[in-house]
């Protein structure tokens, strides 16, 4: 089996390139935007340079693959779907015959996170396009929202526009297995939610992380406008800005707060919580 992977030069499809190439049933194709040096792939692994904006380049990185890996593309939100668009009109003119599609928890179009609908709509093109699909919708990253709390841990306190809204947040890695075992098995033609084990208010993440690093770590609710008013004076790009006061509209919104078990259906593990991989760089 000739399996592909975009985006893996990311910390996701890097891990998803290392978990598929484990195995001695599949040839990887890593597709990347930029050539990447050869040791920082696995032995046998090819490298096709295939930036998401440039079609000619996916459907040549697409011959004569049976099944990709589509890891979402990164910035503003339309140039993510252009992107996405691409790459979907690639695997239809190459006749890929499973797209393995990372996708969100809140994935809705009615949502108030941009990625959110970016990532409905992704959907929607795959499914409208014919081609046999099946859908890892992940919950947030532990590693990701482990920036917010870092930087709580040094002022003590987590201030965040997120009320009493509550997360599943997961592992990186665990993501990573479900979407490597959708890659290897049959479309399943759904979306499968992977979550963290658990589900749990801003407070109880900031207990967590103060239990685990024994350092005071307090949630503090602040107003949206608050958050974008401090945020903006730090300098931060105001399109990420959008972004994260759009994701914690969401989390008050209640759409995160789900917990399944469809990761440790697939991977055959259980998922790790936030305290084991805080845990790790305590």
């Amino acid at each position: 089996m000739r399996i592909a992977v975009t985006g893996a030069a990311g910390s996701l499809g890097r891990r998803v390139v290392q978990l598929l190439a484990d195995r001695a049933d599949v040839d990887v194709v890593a597709m990347t935007r930029r050539k990447l040096p050869a040791e920082a792939l696995p032995p046998g692994v090819e490298c096709a340079v295939a930036d998401y904006a440039d079609p000619p380049a996916l459907r040549a990185a697409l011959k004569g693959v049976d099944t990709l890996v589509l890891v979402s593309s990164d910035g503003p939100d339309a140039r993510v779907l252009l992107h996405h668009r691409n790459v979907v009109a690639a695997v239809v003119a190459e006749r890929v015959g499973h797209v393995a599609a990372l996708s969100s928890v809140d994935a809705d179009s009615a949502s108030p996170f941009c990625y959110a609908v970016v990532n409905r709509l992704t959907e929607d093109l795959l499914l409208a396009s014919g081609v046999p699909c099946s859908f890892a919708r992940a919950s947030l990253y532990i590693e990701f929202f482990r920036g917010w709390l870092t930087q709580a841990r040094s002022t003590g306190l987590l201030r965040l526009p997120a009320a009493d809204g509550r997360v599943s947040l997961v592992a990186r890695d665990d993501v990573a297995r479900a979407l490597a075992a959708l890659a290897v098995g049959g479309p399943t033609g759904r979306h499968h939610d992977i979550t963290g084990p658990e589900s749990a208010d801003l407070a109880g993440i900031a207990s967590t992380a103060a239990e685990v690093w024994r350092t005071p770590v307090a949630y503090v609710d602040i107003p949206a406008d608050t958050y974008c008013a401090e945020t903006a004076a730090t300098g931060l790009d105001p399109w990420w800005l959008y972004a994260f006061s759009s994701l914690f509209a969401s989390v008050r919104e209640q759409r995160w707060d789900r917990v399944r078990d469809d990761c440790a259906q697939l991977t055959g593990r259980l998922p790790r919580t936030l305290r084991d991989v805080l845990s790790e760089r305590a």
